[in-house]
């Protein structure tokens, strides 16, 4: 059965409780069914990290009330709400300049901010033309919104193409406030996003970033996502995230030591670790814990990257957006016009249907834009126009179908 975008909320919503009763010690989950390949479901682990982190909390606490209260930085009268709001967003005819606030600093890393917003911007039109040129028929439209408070956005979406039965671009500038408990519990590591705030006090924030989905009609034209993003919070914590990744219906070898080879040409050249850390990062994050398997064959993935200079962070991030093209479009290139069945048509909408269990239950992405009242439009652009779920369905043994389930159930390697 096929299922249309709205219905598929209801679906996530069941999922989310669902996903709730996953929670290490519930009835009929063993530790064992959480693993996938040998590597620990991101799942439990941030479980285990939260816990762990909550201990960590309390002995702050204690310390900081014993200290005095107070102490840390305080979020200003001007500071935007927890929730900015789902009527926050007001559109206009073309976005302006720049959408970073004008004056930004000079306390902390704001340079960073017009500087990152910029380079989105160019890989956004240089991204999205390239898109259309090997589609052919469909254009991105654009809508374009700012907010009173500072920041916005410009989406750009194609729909019902000659290649493309969907693919969006994204550019959103955001300047919220999130709880303390609520930074610290969204990263893997336990960077102390709070850092130079006072105990308790909300944590004013800058976030900028490109994101991305596109979803071809041929079964044998991978999905591919990517998102890069630069955060600051106003206690001078800053950061970098983002990654590519590629989610095919059916295996070719070929194509995964094309795009994976891409993006390690990519990685070594800013830091051979990158591509080896930064591919586990990708088949670690990018689990379905509930299906025991991966969204898709994976890519690069990193968060909370501050480690060294940030220029030479951006210089990074920058080669890998503008690398999207090169590793992806070859793959859509040479299968768009392949043949196919019916029945390899519906395998794909069910790889779809897995892809909107991810973005709706797990994605950070997803999660973050509607805690924080982000643009709904925008923020749900990642899904498919139609998906298809079948009970109990299993591949065929020895298919095309059992090979690629097996290449998500197991992680492999590329190059």
């Amino acid at each position: 059965m096929n299922f249309g975008t709205a219905t598929l909320l209801v679906f996530a919503a069941a999922l989310s409780a669902r996903a709730k009763g996953f929670a290490p010690g519930a009835p009929g989950r063993s530790l064992a069914s959480s693993r996938l390949g040998g590597t620990a479901s991101p799942t439990l682990e941030k479980e285990s990290f939260q816990r762990s982190l909550l201990a960590a909390q309390l002995a702050n606490n204690l310390k900081n009330n014993a200290e005095g209260e107070g102490k840390g930085k305080k979020a200003g009268p001007d500071a935007p709400p927890v929730n900015i709001g789902w009527d926050s967003h007001n559109p206009v005819d073309k976005a302006p300049e720049s959408l970073v606030r004008p004056g930004d600093g000079p306390d902390g890393n704001y340079p960073m901010r017009a500087r990152f917003e910029k380079m989105i911007r160019e890989a956004q039109i240089s991204i999205t033309d390239a898109i259309e040129k090997i589609d052919g028929q469909a254009e991105f439209q654009e809508d374009a919104w700012t907010r009173a408070n500072g920041g916005g956005g410009m989406s750009r979406v194609l729909k019902d193409g000659a290649v493309f039965e969907k693919a969006g671009v994204n550019l959103s500038v955001v300047y919220g406030s999130m709880p303390q408990e609520a930074l610290r519990a969204a990263t893997e590591r336990g960077v102390d996003r709070a850092k130079g705030m006072a105990p308790g006090e909300r944590v004013p924030f800058f976030a900028c970033g490109l994101s991305c989905v596109m979803h071809p009609r041929n079964p044998f034209c991978p999905t591919m996502h990517f998102n890069y993003r630069y955060f600051e919070t106003d206690g001078g914590v800053w950061w970098f995230g983002g990654g590519t990744d590629i989610t095919p219906s059916y295996l070719n070898l070929e194509d995964m030591k094309h795009f994976h080879g891409t993006y390690k040409e990519v990685c070594d050249r800013h830091d051979p670790e990158f591509y080896p850390k930064f591919k586990a990062w990708a088949d670690r994050y990018f689990v379905i814990s509930h299906r025991n398997e991966t969204r898709g064959l994976g890519g690069i993935f990193f968060d909370d990257l501050n480690d060294r200079d940030p220029d030479l962070l951006f210089r990074f991030a920058k080669d890998a957006v503008n690398s999207v093209v090169p590793a992806y479009g070859p793959i859509v290139e040479q299968h768009k016009d392949d043949p196919y069945t019916e029945r390899e048509k519906e395998w794909q909408q069910m790889r779809r249907g897995r892809y909107v269990e991810f973005n709706l239950v797990y994605d950070r992405g997803t999660v973050f834009g509607l805690k924080t009242g982000g643009r709904i439009e925008s923020i749900l652009m990642s899904l498919p126009e139609t998906a298809r779920w079948e009970y109990d369905h299993a591949p065929e043994p020895g298919s095309p179908e059992a090979d690629i389930t097996d290449a998500f159930k197991h992680a492999r390697e590329w190059v």
